[in-house]
């Protein structure tokens, strides 16, 4: 793609001399903080900087991602015999919250980019609670669908909006860290979720039925933790609370080597062209249909336990088990990836081969080995790990903040439309051993494999290309105005906060 249009400058003396003028707005938000910040930070400094971070953000995004999740374990709690439902309309519930998430996840994105992205997220995080709150109220098919539309608008705001705040504060070694250790919350939510469902299958002397008390003790939860979003989580490094001035300036400086900026609130469509273009964004989007096709273990997740021959409350329990394997799975995936350099596609491939033991143990093992037939569940949900980290990579290897936003939406959408699919496996005629489900699974764990060794490879041929390129000059000599004291100054701009993108940036090399 050709470099954007500067407003490129000659000094008529020396015309060798040469530089280009910006407009404050069209640069990275962080630039002006970067401004005569030379050499690198000292380590023991960024060090501090980021636990200060990590204090202030990191627990409020871990509430957030487990109150979501908390949400989508709860489905299989609300039963079909409590609101009548056939197993096609169960499906639908599944299916209608990641369709309603996909139509409105590049919206929800493009909301990201125009308005500050904490206050944007305590707003869906209000109303999704408001719809959670809902959920009690609701006594046929028509109620359920139009709340879980509701639900699957809001929720768009929230991984997205996770995955740019990320990259904002961390380098890109530290987001597969924070990005796995905030999934990890779904499997926090389970064993939560499980704990909080049995005792309220204990509640007989009320009026309102177990489940209806579920969803009202998870909506009051995610008000409370819309009203700390909208006073305590910050937009961006440059105007974070808890950051001095002179950390702010830190802050930025800490993530210079992502070469990825901080943010630019303006949409840039030449962005969003060759994000459009890229071969690797549609490498990670049908990498995110495929990976999360199998995703809807986790809806199905109780009723394929309670057929092994549980009872409700042992099947109530035993959704803890499944928490617990998740959040090993997904810290000591994350923790692998980030010490081993370019591992990522590696590390996720072999936390498929667990699953894909899973499926066979499923489909071959006899119906009677209940304790075997569980363990094969559990295995199968190893490969969650994967997606986690496809989420940080795809940060990781994108610059330029309209194509991140663009990216985001598009793994996202890839995302929905999984998750949407996987539901309709799960047929009356299949049961109860589920074969073809089971099957589609195991295929899809396999392309999955594949999908992330071409990714890899992609990206590796790309460096390589990279390295071999003369040294591009274009982008060294920018400069825009800032007014000090009532003065304009011209100030010279690295390239890092020029909000360009990573094909632009030819300085840019990308993680595997």
């Amino acid at each position: 793609m050709d470099p954007p249009a500067y407003n490129e400058k000659r000094d008529p003396d020396a015309d060798f001399d040469r530089h280009v003028e910006l407009s404050a707005s069209a640069v990275d938000t962080g630039a002006q903080f970067a401004i005569g910040s030379e050499g690198s930070i000292d380590h023991a400094e960024a060090i501090r900087i980021r636990r200060k971070i990590d204090r202030n953000i990191l627990p409020m995004m871990c509430l957030c991602f487990e109150s979501q999740n908390l949400k989508s374990a709860a489905q299989g709690f609300v039963s079909s015999q409590e609101a009548h439902l056939t197993t096609d309309q169960y499906n639908w519930l599944g299916t209608i919250f990641y369709l309603s998430y996909l139509v409105f996840e590049y919206p929800q994105n493009l909301a990201l980019q125009r308005f500050p992205v904490g206050k944007w997220m305590s707003i869906n995080i209000f109303v999704w609670s408001v719809a959670l709150c809902s959920h009690a109220a609701c006594k046929s098919f028509g109620g359920l669908f139009a709340v879980r539309f509701i639900l699957g608008i809001c929720e768009g705001s929230i991984t997205a909006g996770f995955m740019i705040v990320s990259s904002m504060f961390y380098t890109r070694k530290e987001q597969t860290l924070r990005v796995g250790y905030w999934f990890l919350m779904n499997g926090t939510a389970q064993i939560i979720l499980a704990f909080v469902a049995y005792g309220s299958l204990h509640i007989t002397k009320s009026k309102l039925e177990p489940w209806q008390w579920l969803m009202l003790i998870t909506g009051l939860l995610t008000f409370v933790l819309a009203v700390c979003f909208w006073f305590f989580f910050p937009d961006s490094p440059t105007n974070a609370w808890f950051l001095t001035p002179k950390e702010r300036a830190l802050a930025v400086q800490r993530i210079k080597s992502n070469q990825t900026g901080v943010e630019n609130k303006h949409f840039k469509k030449e962005q969003m062209i060759e994000a459009f273009l890229e071969p690797k964004t549609w490498l990670f989007f049908i990498f995110s249909i495929v990976d999360n096709i199998p995703n809807s273990l986790t809806n199905q997740g109780t009723i394929i336990i309670s057929s092994f021959g549980f009872t409700t409350l042992q099947t109530t329990l035993l959704g803890c088990v499944s928490g617990v394997v998740e959040i090993a799975t997904i810290w000591s995936g994350v923790e692998i990836s980030a010490r081993i350099p370019n591992s990522r596609a590696y590390v996720g491939s072999i936390y498929f081969l667990p699953s894909l033991l899973g499926v066979f143990l499923v489909n071959l093992l006899p119906w009677s080995d209940q304790v075997g037939l569980l363990f094969a569940v559990w295995l199968g949900t190893i490969q969650i790990t994967a997606f986690v980290m496809s989420l940080a990579w795809v940060s990781a290897t994108t610059a330029g903040h309209t194509k991140k936003v663009t990216m985001n939406a598009i793994m996202l959408c890839g995302y929905c439309i999984g998750n949407a699919v996987g539901p309709f496996m799960w047929q009356e005629k299949y049961k109860p051993r589920n074969h073809v489900p089971w099957i589609v699974i195991g295929v899809c764990y396999v392309v999955s494999i594949i999908l992330l060794m071409i990714i890899r490879a992609h990206l590796a041929l790309e460096n390589k290309r990279r390295d071999a390129e003369p040294l591009d000059t274009t982008y060294d000599d920018v400069y825009i105005e800032l007014k000090k004291d009532g003065v304009l100054e011209k100030v010279k701009v690295e390239k890092e906060f020029l909000d360009l993108t990573d094909v632009q940036n030819r300085d840019f090399r990308y993680v595997l």
